[in-house]
């Protein structure tokens, strides 16, 4: 994957709350940010990260609204028909802009035709995580354990059709079509529950400062980030690439949108409120602490056309379907 640029903000991310207001009448009420995953999970934490940033800076009202099933696809699909003047956000990610649309075959709503994008986030990597009672210390050695028992395991994601879901496929794959059932739930949190519980001996998961803490804690043990270099969050986890699994890299972009057609000003206005929440080195280190990192892109459509290609591939690999 190359590597990323990120954009040095100009005189729009300088402007105060009270500025931003004297530039229009929007908003007069408050703005619901959309969150197609259950609560606790990854897109939540980064959801409300920036929901409070946002408020903070801009004055307005910045509500978070869970709206999950379906891989995201009900809270995207509801974003993409509401009406289109500002008051309706999507934190849309990897999962419901990329994987949704490509594997399912009765797709709900286009991503790049219903949605306008505002600025994206962060970028958090998935990670291999199980319960500490499992007999395994490494990726290699859950492989082993895996190849040694045929069907006797199961996998656990955020549900059917997310990136965590494809990110086990993969894993599977890579492992050498290891024998492992998939159970799907209704979004990182809930399955991270049922991890911590012994319920489920494994789940492929995005990093997350929830995440992070039950590792530390000792509830859960990550055996690896799926991505080329380590965190710094997280400088003792090592990645796939180290575990032996180079194509294993699996990074989940968290990308602001607004329906299609939403009015320049409205619009505008987000866009003058996303970059100075970028420009705020609290956010920054906000997110570096939840294992995330800050991505503002100078080209985000050359992005999202390199994500379809990646995933294209891997989705054919994996004969992945929704």
């Amino acid at each position: 994957m190359k590597k990323r640029t990120f954009l040095a903000w100009g005189s729009a991310a300088l402007l105060s709350a009270p500025a931003l207001k004297a530039q229009s009448k929007f908003p007069e009420r408050p703005i619901r940010l959309v969150v197609p995953f259950a609560p606790a999970g990854d897109g939540d934490i980064v959801g409300r990260v920036w929901a409070k940033y946002a408020t903070q800076i801009s004055g307005a009202n910045i509500v978070v609204d869970n709206k999950a099933g379906a891989g995201g696809a009900i809270g995207a699909a509801e974003v993409a028909r509401a009406k289109a003047d500002g008051y309706t956000l999507l934190l849309g990610t990897s999962t419901t802009q990329i994987i949704n649309p490509l594997a399912s075959g009765a797709a709900t709503y286009d991503a790049l035709k219903d949605f306008s994008m505002v600025g994206t986030v962060s970028q958090n990597p998935t990670c291999i995580i199980v319960n500490p009672a499992l007999p395994v210390n490494s990726v290699r050695e859950l492989v082993a354990l895996f190849k040694a028992n045929p069907g006797k395991y199961a996998y656990g994601s955020a549900g059917p059709g997310t990136i965590t879901n494809l990110t086990g496929e993969l894993f599977k794959l890579l492992g050498g079509k290891l024998d492992v059932q998939h159970v799907p739930y209704k979004g990182g949190g809930p399955a991270m529950q049922d991890l911590i519980a012994g319920h489920i001996p494994l789940i492929t998961t995005i990093m997350s400062s929830a995440v992070l803490a039950q590792h530390r804690a000792g509830k859960a043990k990550i055996l690896s980030v799926n991505s080329d270099a380590r965190l710094k969050a997280a400088p003792d986890i090592p990645t796939s690439v180290e575990a032996g699994m180079a194509d294993m890299r699996v990074q989940v972009f968290n990308a602001v949108f607004a329906p299609a057609n939403t009015p320049k000003e409205a619009m505008d206005y987000l866009k003058a409120v996303h970059a100075k929440i970028h420009s705020s080195s609290a956010f920054l280190l906000e997110l570096e602490k939840s294992g995330s990192e800050a991505l503002n892109l100078t080209e985000p459509d050359a992005f999202m056309a390199e994500e379809v290609k990646r995933w294209t591939a891997a989705i054919k690999a994996t004969q992945f379907k929704i």
